[in-house]
């Protein structure tokens, strides 16, 4: 079972730990070189005119400061890679609190895919930045295409066994696993008979969702036995697709 994560857009930057060192990163062999052009790509946009570096990441005026931790990546200290993502799916994913052998197994099966990285494992030392998947760097290019002509090289044979997908469309289109194998999760509030999709606590129940499936001793086999194993916890509606071209879809419903 492979579990497909965004990054977060809230980090908590390492206190200390060692420099950036992209040859200790997963696919170092295949990612290095992309993961290099990318870095020094925002590193010197940050370094450069503050409002051509906010225009290029779309950043408010409130965010200016995320265009220093960036300037500064090259000797920004690390950590492991769950322990800087910090946003809503991951405080409920809880990374922290999961027991060891748990943690051991997921590191097999987190799979997060990032803007600046192209695709990390929980225990991948990096710092903490700014950059979103729909952002166009200078001499880089839009960073969704990217990155999909690397991860297709680097990632292919992770989507033979069940993937589930909890990323958004901006990181979906970085790497597309074989849909026969992959479940794309969606969260929808049904009120009165009616559904809506939420935001907040779709992040929130998504990282629930991992957390819950994460903890299963014996991983399941199929998109199938992924929906019977989060039917126990979560109203969930697995919606088979019609065409082999397309995705499953693990719907959970709240109430």
């Amino acid at each position: 079972m492979l579990i497909l994560l965004p990054p977060s857009e809230g980090k908590s930057a390492p206190a200390k730990g060692k420099k950036l060192a992209l040859s200790t990163l997963t696919c170092a062999s295949e990612l290095s070189k992309p993961r290099s052009e990318v870095l020094e790509s925002l590193v010197k946009l940050a370094q450069g005119p503050q409002k051509k570096a906010s225009d290029t990441l779309g950043l408010t005026p409130g965010l200016a400061g995320e265009i220093k931790v960036d300037s500064g990546l090259m000797t920004a200290p690390c950590s492991p890679a769950l322990e800087v993502y910090s946003g809503v799916l991951y405080e409920a994913l809880g990374w922290s609190s999961l027991p060891t052998p748990v943690r051991k197994r997921a590191e097999d099966q987190l799979l997060v895919i990032s803007a600046l990285f192209g695709a990390l494992r929980p225990l991948d030392a990096i710092p903490a930045y700014r950059l979103s998947m729909d952002v166009t760097l200078p001499r880089v290019g839009g960073l969704s295409a990217f990155w999909k002509k690397h991860l297709s090289i680097a990632l292919a044979g992770l989507d033979s066994a069940p993937v589930i997908d909890m990323r958004s469309q901006t990181y979906a289109t970085a790497w597309v696993p074989n849909p026969a194998n992959t479940a794309q999760v969606h969260v929808f509030l049904e009120k009165n008979g009616k559904r809506s999709v939420i935001s907040h606590m779709a992040k929130l129940t998504r990282g629930e969702v991992a957390r819950e499936l994460l903890l299963q001793s014996k991983a399941p086999t199929s998109i199938a036995g992924v929906a019977k194993v989060l039917s126990k916890k979560f109203e969930v509606e697995h919606e088979v697709p019609s065409s082999p071209k397309k995705p499953h879809c693990l719907n959970i419903i709240l109430c």
